[in-house]
């Protein structure tokens, strides 16, 4: 493998989220068991965010209403429940994704959208591909900036009624879109509740391809348990591919001190140039 090629194969397992985890996983030391003890997970040897959640400095309260600022995550959110039984439309649904995800097929016969850095969409980017995050205020909305492609949503805070009819032939019915439509509101001094609808069909709720429908319905949890520390939960809610609700993540993410993040991109001519030139081949010879 010539170096472009060694550089490539690092550069977008990494980027599409294949990268080995092996070392993290087992990665037992003390600073791995504070970690896991304070974040649920142990986090990657020596990164950024297992630094953070492997800290005994005492944190300050957390302030009321504010779970603004750069906050440090894991690449994925520690696993909520079991998917649940799906429907018969679910069921279809899942069949033409399900089977050919990037966990149980080659790179190149997946058909995982992220392999062409198409966007993850939401849910999934709420519990994949987190490592940062970013929150900001305006007068009448939050914005939820991601680390990963760098992409943002906003919670509107202003009162307003979330669509009902995205996607539908209905008058005036907004278009559906792979972020969806979100308003917040306060649950306590410390508690953001933001409920998401209209989330496009193209997008799957998760890497192994399970499905959701233009009507699911999406409650995340931002609780701010201390200064330095905001755990978020997704819960899922799409009775048209799901017999139930079901919790999909949960994350501990810390605060950053120095309030930045880095930039990391999906670029859509390294990911194809990674599939022509390794995963492809690397297929073929099987």
């Amino acid at each position: 493998m010539n170096t472009l090629a060694k550089y490539l194969a690092a550069s977008l397992l990494t980027v599409l989220g294949l990268a080995p985890i092996a070392k993290a996983q087992v990665d037992t030391g003390p600073q791995a068991e504070l970690a896991k003890q304070h974040c649920g997970q142990t986090g990657q040897a020596g990164t950024q965010y297992q630094v953070l959640c492997a800290s005994t400095k005492p944190s300050a309260p957390a302030p009321k209403h504010d779970i603004i600022g750069s906050w440090s995550g894991p690449i994925g959110a520690n696993r909520g429940d079991p998917v649940p039984p799906m429907t018969p439309w679910g069921q279809q649904r899942f069949a033409a994704n399900g089977g050919r995800s990037n966990g149980s097929v080659p790179v190149a016969e997946s058909n995982d959208p992220l392999n062409h850095c198409d966007p993850l969409g939401f849910p999934r980017n709420a519990t994949f591909e987190l490592r940062g995050l970013s929150i900001g205020e305006m007068p009448n909305r939050i914005l939820i900036l991601n680390q990963y492609e760098r992409i943002w949503r906003e919670v509107w805070t202003d009162g307003r009624a979330l669509p009902k009819n995205a996607g539908s032939d209905g008058p005036n019915a907004p278009d559906p879109r792979y972020y969806g439509y979100s308003v917040g509101h306060w649950d306590g001094d410390t508690t953001l509740i933001v409920d998401t609808t209209g989330v496009d069909d193209a997008t799957w709720v998760d890497g192994a391809g399970h499905p959701h429908s233009t009507d699911m319905h999406v409650e995340e949890r931002f609780a701010r348990l201390d200064h330095d520390t905001l755990q978020v939960s997704v819960k899922v809610d799409d009775p048209k591919a799901y017999t139930k609700p079901w919790t999909l993540g949960t994350t501990v993410f810390k605060w950053i001190p120095e309030q930045d993040f880095e930039e990391q991109l999906c670029i859509p001519s390294e990911a194809d140039l990674y599939l022509q030139t390794i995963a492809r081949p690397a297929g073929q010879r099987k």
